[in-house]
């Protein structure tokens, strides 16, 4: 049984143990082919003299080669990372590449027994090894999450052990997440040294250097497969337990603060993404253009959605290309309160609705810039017909609500093209008004010469056949236009989040300007949206890590838990 190729690598692990040199081992360690020549020699050695159901003999070949414990007094074991060693071993001996889902199991496997060596005291050795694998076992749980043909036995598999066990079912790529995740925990869970984490230099140290590459690693995964609720406790963690993000290399921090403004725009804080997302950008290199592109699109949307439009150098980026003829138009339309644009720019039949669905922006721009667009409307309103007031006799600014219904009607009207319509409308043109989407179950009459149905449960009604489930059904209302009173609420509502200043006459349905006295009605009643909601908000980001920061240790952090801007 003559390995002298086996006996070789593991005379070069055992002098890097010794020397305590992590990333020398992960060098060592190649687990995608195609192998170097002389991995081949030292696959084919153990595929000759070890094979599967002699594992346990490959192990003891491993532990007499190399050293069981660090040298010194109380020197920490390396019995799991010797485990680790003859786990690499198995899966290069067996590993098939053109076996995808194989592939990815015994790759799971391995880095399941590297995440055990590395919740060892020597576990920093392994850190890199565990680093890598994870990149290469993301990598490929996303590849094969777009190809479901290859998933498609895994998935039945999965939902019949589901059905049995009455659980959730994971997929593909959440579980590989978990597994990673596990080893994030470890990294971010490290006691030994001192309590700030960090060496006599400064700097991290322990596992603690691999706090946030391995969360970046899960937060990519978890963002794939859209489980924002896991993604929610690596960011907890990370803001009670790790080192100041500040600390940590300029790529670590762009991709970390990149994942967390995205955590925070799901969930509506959009300021706060606005905060992560920045420094995200000003922190990525200005070559990386498409990452540049990743953050920026995000970021856009977080500012216009607090009413921060971007300006026109912006868009000649390179990292911009394409942006502008996606936001400039909304911007306009906001900025001039034209209900009527904004409604078709953001309607699901608009031209780029398919590129905000992509980027999965669309509902937040539809749903939370309507405070932004009736606020603008309100201000446009009182240009044309508001009552600018006296100060020599005391009376107030005023703006006639009733003013701003007609307008916000006619606008509406625009929107849903009520009014210019033939009286033979087509399907589609219907559907664009509102028409109640069941009305395709409602069939005309049968003429009256037909022959008679059969008296049966199918036969139709005197009106003409209507399916059972609409038989209670009533129809479909007109389009759903704005009422004197929906503005009313919408301007009390305006007035609540401090977007318009001054107080509702409900008995005149006027709104009133007040503290104009000394300043523009313009100024003083329509204040600023940013300048208005950047002045509620302080810069904590939590998930954030800076540096004199105070650590919530011990605390449970709900981060998703706040009222949103605009909400």
């Amino acid at each position: 049984m003559a390995t002298p190729t086996v006996d070789q690598f593991l005379d070069g692990i055992s002098r890097l143990m010794k020397q305590k040199d992590g990333s020398q081992i992960q060098d060592f360690l190649h687990y995608e082919p195609p192998w170097p020549p002389i991995y081949e020699r030292m696959v084919a050695e153990l595929r000759q003299n070890y094979a599967a159901a002699e594992h346990n003999e490959l192990e003891r070949k491993c532990s007499k080669a190399l050293p069981a414990h660090e040298e010194g007094d109380g020197g920490g074991s390396f019995t799991s990372f010797i485990s680790f060693v003859a786990k690499y071993f198995a899966f290069i001996r067996d590993v098939d590449i053109s076996q995808l889902l194989e592939t990815h199991d015994k790759l799971k496997a391995l880095l399941g027994q590297a995440s055990i060596a590395l919740s060892a005291s020597t576990g920093v050795l392994i850190l890199p090894t565990v680093i890598s694998l994870s990149r290469t076992l993301s990598k490929l749980a996303i590849g094969l999450d777009k190809r479901p043909d290859l998933v498609a036995n895994l998935t039945s598999r999965e939902a019949t052990i589901g059905a049995e066990e009455a659980g959730e079912r994971v997929t593909l790529a959440e579980g590989s997440a978990n597994l990673i995740r596990e080893a994030f925990k470890k990294c971010a869970s490290e006691r030994s040294g001192n309590s700030s984490g960090l060496d006599n230099s400064g700097k991290p140290e322990g596992r603690r250097i691999g706090i946030y590459l391995m969360a970046n690693v899960c937060l990519k995964l978890f963002f794939h497969c859209r489980k924002l609720r896991s993604a929610e406790q690596i960011f907890a963690l990370i803001y009670q337990q790790s080192p100041p993000l500040a600390l940590y290399p300029a790529a670590q921090r762009t991709t970390f603060l990149y994942y967390l403004g995205r955590y925070h725009f799901a969930n509506n804080h959009f300021y706060r993404a606005q905060l992560a997302l920045q420094e995200a950008y000003y922190q990525c290199h200005r070559h990386a253009t498409k990452q540049r592109r990743l953050v920026l699109i995000y970021l856009i949307t977080s500012n216009i959605i607090l009413g921060r439009f971007p300006k026109p150098h912006i868009y000649q980026r390179p990292e911009a290309r394409g942006l502008q003829e996606k936001f400039e138009p909304i911007c306009r339309a906001l900025a001039k309160g034209d209900i009527a644009s904004f409604r078709k720019l953001t309607g699901i039949d608009s031209p780029s609705a398919a590129w905000f669905l992509h980027w999965r922006i669309l509902l937040q721009i539809t749903n939370r810039c309507e405070v932004i667009v009736w606020r603008s409307l309100a201000r446009r309103t009182f240009l044309l017909s508001g009552n600018r007031g006296d100060a020599s006799k005391r009376t107030a600014p005023t703006l006639s609500i009733e003013d701003v219904f007609l307008l916000a009607t006619f606008l509406e009207k625009r929107a849903l093209d009520i009014g210019s319509e033939s009286s033979d409308d087509t399907t589609s043109q219907k559907a664009s008004r509102g028409e109640h989407t069941n009305s395709i179950f409602i069939f005309p009459p049968t003429p009256a010469d037909s022959p008679p149905a059969q008296a049966d449960e199918k036969s139709e009604a005197p009106g003409g056949y209507i399916d059972p489930d609409l038989l209670d059904c009533v129809d479909p209302p007109d389009p759903d236009l704005p009422t004197i009173e929906t503005v009313e609420s919408m301007i009390a509502s305006l007035v609540d989040q401090d977007l318009l200043h001054g107080f509702i006459s409900h008995s005149q349905r006027r709104f009133a300007i007040t503290g104009a006295k000394s300043a523009s009605p313009l100024a003083v009643g329509f204040p600023n949206v940013w300048a208005t909601l950047k002045a509620k908000m302080d810069d904590e980001v939590p998930g954030w890590v800076k540096e004199g920061q105070k650590k919530a240790g011990g605390t449970v952090m709900h981060l998703s838990g706040a009222r949103p801007v605009g909400a």
